[in-house]
């Protein structure tokens, strides 16, 4: 077993009545190893000013944790298989609407990772595709959650 902890932190402005919703959503997420991440509500759920734009939100780090998860086993998947791979990048995509119990969530999120491998050595398709899916089934964030997560494999792959 293992166990991860994130410390939420948030104040309330000396001028802000609080119950009336005119508040700050702005607080920061500290991590185990000192990492401090500024943090907020989406400008998609509560308007700006009351929303910080610049910060991360929940909902994009929901996304970032999926898109990351997937790029850390698909790296330890391809380095077993002694494929070198050069750089990584996605562009993720996350939908949030109503589900099927009629609540607002992140039913859907899109990966399209770009993968540059160097060397002699080059997945075919297939290959990155099977590489991806053994990604996916072994992500823990993935199987944690009920959203679908998909991998958009028509522009990933790039030789150095």
């Amino acid at each position: 077993m293992s166990e991860f902890s994130a410390f939420i932190s948030w104040r309330r402005g000396a001028s802000e009545p609080f119950v009336d919703q005119r508040y700050s959503r702005a607080h920061e997420w500290t991590f185990d190893g000192g990492a401090r991440v500024p943090a907020s509500s989406s400008p998609h759920v509560v308007p700006l000013p009351y929303s910080v734009a610049e910060n991360v939100d929940p909902e994009e780090a929901f996304v970032a944790a999926l898109s990351s998860c997937h790029m850390l086993v698909f790296l330890w998947l391809a380095a077993k298989q002694r494929y070198l791979v050069e750089h990584y990048s996605d562009k993720a995509v996350g939908i949030m609407e109503t589900d099927e119990r009629g609540r607002q969530s992140i039913t859907r999120v899109t990966l399209r990772p770009q993968v540059a491998f160097a060397g002699k050595r080059q997945p075919s398709l297939a290959e990155l595709e099977q590489l991806h899916h053994q990604a996916h089934e072994e992500c823990f964030i993935a199987n944690s959650v009920s959203t679908q997560v998909t991998t958009d494999v028509s522009l990933y792959q790039e030789s150095v």
